[in-house]
């Protein structure tokens, strides 16, 4: 009977893992997770790591949701650093989602460089699962991502998630694997539009947009929406000087509303190319 709970739980974690488990940011979450041609937080080091070498800076991300949906079962946070060099950029990255009965811990560090209009990037990630009374199990995954201007007012982006199709455990079960692309675009000076296509093995391609605008000179507002599931979220997003704070809610089709916030400390006061690009355009309008 105890050996049948614990499948049960792991079940009922699996699914709503897949169906609720987002990845890192609340300026991420509030757009729908459409931003994979954007990637220019240190996030992006989990969403794809090509988009780190627009930074020229250091940068840490705190995102952390102790109870999404009220389900505390499903508490999950991350902690992100970017280091730029000459060589290139480094990022360093630990996720922790779960519970005492079921826990998942990932330490993820990725390489990104860029020449000329195209970025790239590739992630080394650690993964390791434990269920109580079952013991634990680890592995290691690899990711790659792509991002090219275009335009400078047009971004193409690609990432693959566990290109290595990692298998976890003595059953070797297979991990989720996945692959997505997508363009941002800006139409104008204070407004970004992103779309993306998603697929992950076992499931229908999911479809997502996003629009942010820069209502005033530190504030950004968000939206965004997603299929499979349908899932609507908005948020709002605060940077000043050294800092950005970001909040989002989302819904989930089953299980309602849910609150998102994320923190990032930026070691300088510049601004990633896309904005610098920004910039120029509307001081030559």
């Amino acid at each position: 009977m105890i050996k049948g709970l614990y499948t049960f739980i792991v079940i009922i974690v699996s699914f709503i893992t897949g169906y609720c488990q987002t990845g890192p940011g609340a300026r991420q979450i509030a757009l729908s997770n459409s931003d994979v041609a954007q990637s220019d937080d240190v996030f992006s080091v989990f969403n794809n790591p090509a988009g780190l070498s627009q930074l020229n800076w250091r940068e840490v991300g705190i995102y952390y949701s102790p109870a999404p949906f009220g389900i505390k079962e499903l508490s999950n946070a991350y902690l992100c650093y970017n280091e730029p060099s000459s060589l290139g950029s480094f990022g360093f990255g630990v996720m922790t989602y779960g519970f005492n009965l079921y826990r998942e811990n990932h330490i993820i560090f990725s390489y990104s460089n860029f020449y000329k209009d195209l970025y790239f990037g590739l992630a080394a990630k650690y993964y390791m699962l434990s269920i109580e009374n079952y013991g634990q199990a680890k592995t290691l995954m690899f990711n790659i991502g792509g991002l090219i201007y275009i335009r400078d007012d047009i971004k193409w982006g690609i990432y693959f998630d566990n290109i290595s199709h990692s298998t976890i455990g003595l059953s070797k079960s297979q991990l989720p694997y996945s692959f997505k692309t997508g363009l941002s675009y800006s139409p104008v000076v204070e407004m970004q539009v992103h779309a993306a296509a998603e697929k992950i093995n076992g499931y229908e391609y999911s479809l997502s947009l996003g629009l942010e605008y820069n209502l005033l000179r530190y504030v950004y507002i968000r939206s965004g929406f997603s299929t499979q599931p349908d899932r609507f979220s908005a948020g709002i997003g605060i940077n000043y000087s050294y800092f950005q704070f970001d909040y989002a809610v989302f819904t989930h089709m089953d299980l309602g509303l849910t609150h998102q916030a994320g923190f990032i400390i930026h070691f300088s006061d510049d601004e990633p190319r896309a904005l610098k690009i920004k910039r120029v355009r509307l001081n030559e309008e």
